[in-house]
């Protein structure tokens, strides 16, 4: 497949070779989250944006699965790398808990192991002095990392702070930071403690009187933690005002609160920084870090992590070896290309030929986003549903978000070719979802 001329072609939609591969899936596994009927075929030609399912159908896969595959499909710009690795048994132990070398010493090595990750990591975090890694599996193990060390840090924890349309991870204590769907949430006990406000500057004011030393009923010496993601994900992708993220940090910095930003969706280059917070000005105390990492990081200050061996640990995955180094090639791929300043440019083409295409139709209220973090917002919810459907008919491949929003996740080294040729089948089903008749 050509990256360059390569395009969408549907014969039809899911064909009968994804029915059967869904069908035997489902047959063992647990209900979850299908966002489509669309099936990978991982034998097939696959690059950049574009992939094949298992029934020859090309896709314009606009999801990168959920953020997590920045860089698309076979992106040679990491695999050209990978190639030079060597594949050993183990490769599931965990970088954190076991010392690994890749070979020669540490400056001279050919290839990134786990400790050159939490490095590179430390590096494009040292604008808030941060210097302190703990790998994990997963979003949602950063997150339950990063909630210990500050509750490790306080001396009389005993609150938490999260904000309306948060989503956080699916694990316990992530899930009680949750204020988006409430199928996340419901039956499921929670961590006790976990105060709520609106995500915007009416709700730090609100805050600001629950803190207040007089007539507050929060004391601030308690407060462990104010949790937010600079750009909400699952809640809609709603772009914060800089004036709230700032009064947030007025705040917080006031009452001595840590901030842990949720970058776990918005981070690693999204939105044409490396972090979303860079945008701001605001200035985390932890990050929480996994989909484009490849790996679940949590990273702060030593003074913020436990000294107290044992206090955190993992024997399994924390970091493994192809984990780690897919990361770090990921990082470097993005420093080496300029894959920000790309995202930063042609995101804001993308927004505005967005823009373009849907002035005029009622049926999109909104555009948004940051980066190439970018979301149309529909009248309906049943007229999103509607859109992804059509758009996965005619081989483009999106995500649904908040109530009715639609969320668009091209590669961080997306082209402008590729761009256009999603916003010409958007453009059509437009036209195809607001009047199918006349369209018929």
């Amino acid at each position: 497949m050509d990256r360059d001329t390569a395009e969408p072609c549907v014969d039809s939609m899911p064909g009968p070779q994804s029915s059967e591969w869904v069908e035997y899936h489902h047959e063992t596994a647990a209900p979850s989250t299908y966002v489509y009927d669309f099936v990978w075929d991982i034998t097939e030609d696959a690059i950049g944006p574009f992939c094949t399912d298992a029934d020859g159908n090309v896709l314009l896969d606009f999801t990168c699965h959920v953020a997590a595959s920045p860089l698309g499909y076979n992106n040679p710009k990491m695999l050209d790398r990978a190639d030079e690795f060597d594949m050993v048994d183990p490769l599931k132990i965990a970088g954190q808990d076991f010392y690994i070398s890749t070979g020669g010493s540490p400056d001279e090595t050919s290839l990134p192991g786990p400790a050159h990750l939490m490095d590179k990591l430390t590096d494009i975090t040292s604008q808030y002095d941060f210097d302190t890694v703990f790998l994990s599996n997963s979003g949602a193990e950063a997150v339950e990392n990063a909630m210990k060390i500050c509750y490790d840090n306080c001396e009389t924890p005993k609150y938490g702070i999260t904000f309306d349309g948060a989503f956080h991870g699916r694990t316990l204590g992530a899930l009680s930071l949750n204020r988006s769907k409430s199928v996340y949430r419901r039956k499921f006990p929670e961590i006790s403690g976990i105060h709520d406000v609106e995500y915007s500057e009416a709700g730090v004011e609100r805050l600001r009187s629950k803190l207040d030393a007089d007539t507050g009923h929060i004391p601030p010496e308690e407060v462990a933690f104010l949790i937010l993601e600079p750009i909400q994900g699952e809640g809609g992708y709603r772009v914060p005002n800089p004036e709230f993220l700032s009064a947030v940090d007025d705040l917080c910095r006031e009452h001595d609160i840590p901030i842990i930003a949720d970058e776990i969706q918005s981070g690693v280059g999204r939105t044409g920084e490396m972090w979303a917070v860079d945008h701001y000005d605001i200035e985390p105390d932890v990050i929480t870090s996994a989909k484009a990492l490849r790996v679940g990081a949590t990273v702060s200050r030593s003074d913020i992590f436990p000294s107290e061996t044992s206090r955190l640990s993992s024997t399994w995955g924390a970091g493994d070896i192809l984990g780690s180094m897919r990361g770090a090639l990921t990082l470097a791929a993005i420093e080496d290309h300029d894959l920000l300043d790309n995202a930063a440019e042609k995101g804001t083409y993308f927004m505005d030929r967005l823009r373009e295409i849907s002035a005029g139709r009622s049926l999109v209220e909104d555009v948004r986003g940051l980066g190439l973090m970018t979301a149309l917002e529909f009248d309906t919810a049943d007229r999103r549903d509607a859109v992804m459907e059509t758009a996965l008919q005619h081989g483009l491949l999106t995500l649904g978000c908040g109530q009715k929003s639609l969320r668009l996740l091209p590669p961080l080294d997306v082209t402008e070719r590729e761009l256009e040729l999603c916003l010409d089948i958007l453009d059509s089903v437009f036209t195809e979802v607001a009047d199918p008749v006349a369209s018929a």
